[in-house]
């Protein structure tokens, strides 16, 4: 039985180019009236893992969920990451839950919250923050790309657990892949691959949208590295969307002024490339935030679970994808810019040789 636990769902939102943190705690402090706080790592040194800007946690208090077994009431925060994103997470308690309750409840807040409930809620605590910090808020988005997560957490068993071999009646199989029909042997191998224990008593399985996490001691470290390769995620899908998007209007741009006469040919590709110039600066200025959001150095056991969480969410395939896209813009700025140049130059040489004929003409009538 788990005497003492939560079910966590999380979702994330990119909201605009960058989030002024300072500001942010300061609007949300004038206009809210309740506390926020810098986000640290509970229990582990700073010199070993550490926010490369630390965000910004805001309290939203607690409602009221529809659950299956009753109405529960549950906790709401946010926090805010200085590269645009605002995470959303619902703390629904789970205490003294039957193993199969805790899976059951877990699958019942994804079934109310996650990605495919289409809740209302997200939106509406989405705008509550957004209103509470909207200054701070640069370059603000219209429409958001979303991250959902979920995580089961537990702190405390009714009895003494190893959780290298949990009992029979413990089956995380349920709880992390939402089926309930019996999975093949591959499938159950697949789905527990990514599982890490420091201690005899604690325990992170992950997958792509769900984890396990068992933590008598109440350390929230590992839940906050999972909530930070989430906001890697979306920050890189955004990235990748705006240089998907980026890249056909560049080639249009591109062939529109090499249908122009060769003056404003020349002035047209210097505007180009200044405009891909700084395409390129703000997407590389944002990719390195997001790449430091977390800096991991010596402590290993979390960041073995921190690389894990982004090979799951595929951060380092996305970000490839994002530095190829880069690498084409740049290469586009360069030869626009070299052909600017030679245009000039040929532009020079022929105004040169008129004013030599017009001087050899008028010499001549002279």
């Amino acid at each position: 039985m788990v005497s003492t636990g939560a079910i966590l769902s999380y979702r994330l939102f990119d909201v605009g180019y960058a989030i002024d943190l300072a500001k942010a705690e300061e609007v949300w402090a004038r206009t809210v009236r309740t506390g926020s706080s810098r986000g640290r790592l509970a229990m582990t040194p700073p010199k070993a893992v550490a926010f490369g800007v630390p965000p910004v946690a805001l309290g939203l208090g607690p409602l009221t969920l529809d659950l299956p077994d009753g109405p529960m009431q549950a906790i709401v925060n946010a926090r805010l990451y200085d590269f645009g994103v605002i995470s959303l997470a619902i703390r629904v308690p789970a205490i003294n839950l039957t193993w199969a309750a805790f899976s059951q409840r877990l699958n019942a807040v994804d079934a109310i919250l996650g990605a495919e409930a289409g809740s209302s809620l997200w939106p509406a605590l989405l705008d509550r923050v957004r209103q509470g910090i909207g200054e701070a808020l640069i370059r603000p988005l219209a429409s958001a790309l979303d991250e959902d997560y979920i995580i089961g957490i537990v702190n405390a068993f009714d009895r003494p657990v190893a959780t290298d071999s949990l009992p029979p009646d413990m089956d995380l199989v349920p709880l992390l892949s939402g089926e309930v029909r019996p999975l093949s042997e591959g499938s159950r191998r697949d789905l527990l691959r990514h599982r890490y224990s420091y201690y005899t008593d604690d325990l992170v399985v992950l997958t792509w949208d769900r984890a396990f996490i068992c933590e008598p001691r109440g350390d929230s470290d590992v839940v906050d590295v999972l909530e930070v390769a989430n906001a890697q995620l979306l920050e890189m899908r955004y990235y990748d969307e705006l240089l998907d998007a980026e890249l056909p209007r560049m080639y249009d741009m591109v062939e529109a002024a090499r249908r122009r006469r060769p003056l404003p040919t020349a002035r047209r590709f210097a505007d180009l490339a200044r405009r891909l110039y700084t395409v390129v600066a703000e997407v590389t200025e944002l990719t390195e935030k997001v790449d430091n959001a977390l800096q991991v150095t010596e402590d290993v056991y979390l960041a073995r679970i921190y690389a894990a969480a982004l090979d799951l969410s595929r951060v380092p395939a996305v970000s490839a994808a994002v530095d190829r896209k880069l690498a084409i813009i740049r290469d586009t700025y360069t030869a626009l810019y070299d052909e600017a140049s030679s245009n000039r130059s040929e532009m020079l040489e022929i105004i040169i040789l008129v004013l030599i004929a017009l001087e050899i003409v008028l010499a001549v009538v002279r």
